[in-house]
């Protein structure tokens, strides 16, 4: 198994952040309390810079470059928020980015990753390696959007404000895609308050994560189909996959149906607008896959809210 993140590396990631990105707060649900028969808190990482989490850990790796790999610039690959905070991150240190995206990415994504300063590379093909091949053409720097224990140390982040907003917190429920997230998040968590559970959610049409802790090994999908494209990362991290084996306690796969389920609940009842992914979360509470005591403490990652109006009109 490869080495884990420590304490110690992310309390240095919360230095590394200090007064560059918000705070996101905690809040309660009283709906969702009452359907879980559990109080609910939600941690609100939609209203984090760039609409999510991923600037947490953009920062935390760009903070180890070194001057000479800052002049060269880097380059990542995303199907959009990794995008968006990669190229605001980049940008406010004054190093060019390259993002390759998908030629399918939401506009909007696209849109505001270009304005946030960075160099869109649009493909059909395989991004891992339309990545790997730019990078080595241009000598750049890869800041991997989540198999990198700088990144997951950023992410995780999300886990101590939690634990500091939420002491008695018994269940925390996080969505994945590749696992930057749930890797940090449950990491933190287990660190802090080891007697909590930690539980994945992930998306019917794109669960390497479940797949790759079935079988013990990093899982690549031949195709993803699910409309939280946050959440549709082709395979899933060696990094997080270690992690989510050492720290998180349940997988659940949910469908696409529970995803705008989830999302119009959070919308009508709580007052937000996520994105698919981060609506995905608290689907399994209200399917009733989410198994939970009476009465224990549960928390609820709200990992983004980069959604158009189109968008929303069109799942809602």
């Amino acid at each position: 198994m490869p080495p884990l993140v420590t304490l110690a590396e992310i309390s240095n990631a919360q230095s590394v952040i200090a007064g560059r990105l918000h705070r996101t707060p905690t809040v309660t649900s009283r709906y969702l309390s009452t359907l879980a028969k559990s109080p609910v808190s939600l941690k609100l990482e939609l209203f984090q810079k760039t609409g999510s989490f991923k600037p947490r850990g953009v920062l935390n790796a760009l903070s180890t470059l070194d001057q000479d790999a800052r002049a060269r610039g880097v380059i990542s690959l995303s199907a959009g928020n990794h995008a968006q905070a990669l190229a605001w991150g980049a940008s406010a240190l004054g190093v060019r980015s390259t993002i390759v995206m998908p030629r399918t990415a939401q506009q909007s994504k696209v849109d505001a990753t270009r304005g946030y300063g960075g160099d869109v590379v649009l493909t059909d093909a395989d991004l891992l390696e339309t990545c790997l091949t730019i990078q080595r053409e241009r000598n750049l720097t890869l800041i991997h959007p989540f198999d990198d224990p700088r990144v997951i140390a950023g992410q995780a982040t999300v886990g101590m404000e939690l634990v500091d907003d939420v002491p008695n917190v018994d269940v925390v429920v996080v969505a994945c895609g590749g696992g930057g997230l749930l890797s940090g998040v449950a990491t933190a968590v287990k660190l802090r308050r080891p007697s909590a559970r930690v539980i994945g959610v992930e998306p019917e049409g794109a669960s390497a994560m479940s797949q790759s802790v079935a079988r013990g090994t990093p899982v690549r999908l031949d195709r993803m189909d699910t409309i939280a494209d946050g959440l549709a990362a082709p395979f899933a991290g060696r990094l997080n996959l270690a992690h989510v084996q050492a720290y998180v306690d349940q997988m659940l796969v949910v469908t696409d149906k529970d995803i705008v389920a989830a999302l119009g609940v959070l919308l009508e009842r709580c007052k937000i607008v996520p994105e698919p992914a981060g609506a995905a979360a608290i689907a399994p509470l209200l399917t009733g896959a989410l198994t939970i005591d009476p009465g224990a403490n549960v928390a609820f990652i709200i990992c983004g809210g980069n959604i158009d109006r189109a968008r929303l009109k069109s799942l809602l």
